[in-house]
């Protein structure tokens, strides 16, 4: 069994709009994950899953719950010391490449900021050999080092984002929707290289992402969000195969294949929460269907899923 590397237990994080309208936007998450593994987070726009991650890493405070990292609360109180040590094993990739890259900044400061806060190197010019080192282990040129953001691609800046994430030599990366501002001959790029960092120095990630066949193909495990909630979770391939939770049987349903027989008989499932056959009178929580596959449902629902 591996060994976990990080538990979210009870996360939520909440949102006041106005005087009193509350916005869950996490709504008592709990999950793990597990060294060198890669757990996908799917969901449609709104659902929490950016908020998840942000609130996980701590660029929002939790509203409550709790993240273990590594045996480590990472939202108790905490030293100026002891969060440095954090931020160092914890690095998160965004979503948009340009807006997260400081235009004023060249690529060789930008990525060398975080060797110069946890001081990894002695001089500059250690400092500007691992800079060249990490540019062309990302599949950029030593020469871009001199450049401004603005002078890249799209996918080439999110090389950019990747190299400043590994400059510390983080342990656990949290990519937040990382291929979505680019092209699709792009995105298998850049998710391909991921998968090859991860190989190569032991990465954990949380992918986050929208397109499920993508968080398919990189993710060992996957989980669902909807409205704030994390309705199923287990292997790639059961989710993606054997779906139980009727949202994540709409998103598996929406998907297109480049089949013009299969598309003309697709049907189109929808989900409206409004409907569901959960009862105000039943509890309703995540239950384990097989080893590692649980869903939110209710007792009688999981007595069905069961049979």
């Amino acid at each position: 069994m591996a060994e976990k590397l990080l538990e979210i237990k009870n996360l939520k994080q909440y949102f006041n709009v106005g005087t009193k309208n509350e916005v869950r936007a996490v709504d008592d998450v709990t999950f793990d994950i597990y060294k060198g593994e890669t757990l996908g987070i799917v969901g449609e726009s709104g659902c929490g899953k950016s908020t998840t991650g942000r609130t996980i890493i701590r660029l929002y405070d939790a509203t409550g719950g709790e993240v273990i990292y590594d045996g480590v609360d990472v939202h108790a109180k905490k030293s100026k010391k002891e969060l440095k040590a954090f931020n160092r094993k914890m690095q998160m990739i965004f979503q948009d490449p340009y807006a997260s890259l400081n235009p004023r900044m060249k690529v060789l400061d930008i990525i060398a900021e975080g060797l110069d806060i946890h001081g990894l190197v002695k001089n500059s010019k250690e400092r500007t050999a691992r800079v060249h080192e990490l540019l062309e282990t990302v599949g950029l040129n030593r020469e871009h080092a001199n450049r401004y953001p603005h002078e890249f691609s799209g996918g080439q800046r999110q090389r950019l984002g990747i190299a400043r994430a590994l400059a510390v030599e983080p342990e656990f990366i949290i990519a937040d929707e990382p291929i979505s501002a680019l092209d699709v001959s792009i995105q298998a790029q850049v998710v391909n290289l991921l998968k090859e960092l991860q190989e190569e120095r032991g990465l954990t990630y949380l992918f986050i992402a929208h397109d499920l066949s993508m968080v398919k193909y990189i993710s060992d495990r996957i989980g669902v969000m909807h409205f704030g909630k994390l309705v199923e979770i287990g292997p790639a391939e059961t989710i993606y195969t054997a779906p139980l939770h009727p949202y994540t049987q709409s998103l598996l349903s929406a998907i297109p294949l480049p089949d013009p027989a299969y598309e003309r008989s697709r049907v189109r499932k929808s989900y409206d929460p409004t409907t569901h056959k959960y009862l105000k009178d039943e509890e309703v929580i995540m239950r384990e269907v097989t080893p590692g596959h649980l869903v939110l449902c209710s007792q009688r629902e999981f007595d069905a899923f069961a049979k």
